[in-house]
């Protein structure tokens, strides 16, 4: 994570959340991003047919920060302590180990690595601060993209029947 002068740079929010039928099973994640400046708001959500939920919590992050066009100071707002402790408190202990944790007196190779390295690269270019909050207690950001998420993986949780029509 990069120091940028704040007067230099915007200030946006982005919330995030990830859910799974399963762990693993189909997911889907989602995101707001929101410039409170403006008032302006991107929502985006997709999802995938065999994940975790922590992938879709990691990759609900990622795109959004993807979808930023340039440095910022940037609040992420989402349930997922895996999420909060990776980037502030894990990662860094990561890097320095070539991306592997310590279990007793070996290192081991980490899980998600692929989309802790993406992440990394893509918070590099940011001034961030993580903020959590918890799931399913009213967070109305938190409530919006938890239903888009929920909504990205039911297209994979459908059922064929014996005549070929879908089941709900």
């Amino acid at each position: 994570m990069t120091d940028i002068p704040a007067n230099d740079t915007p200030e946006v929010q982005l919330f995030t959340d990830g859910a799974c039928s399963g762990n693993p099973g189909p997911g889907g994640w989602a995101f707001i991003l929101r410039h409170p400046a403006t008032g302006k708001e991107l929502e985006s959500s997709g999802g995938e047919r065999e994940t975790t939920n922590n992938r879709m919590e990691m990759t609900a992050v990622i795109r959004g920060l993807e979808a930023l066009k340039c440095p910022t100071r940037l609040e992420i707002v989402s349930d997922s302590i895996y999420v909060g402790k990776g980037f502030t408190e894990w990662m860094p202990k990561w890097k320095l180990n070539g991306w592997r944790r310590r279990e007793g007196s070996q290192f081991k190779p980490i899980k998600n690595e692929e989309l802790w390295r993406q992440m990394d690269e893509l918070l590099a270019k940011h001034q961030v601060r993580f903020t959590h909050v918890r799931g399913h207690q009213g967070h109305v950001e938190n409530e919006r993209c938890d239903t888009l998420a929920v909504a990205a993986y039911q297209k994979y949780c459908r059922k064929v029947s014996s005549s070929g029509e879908p089941n709900q």
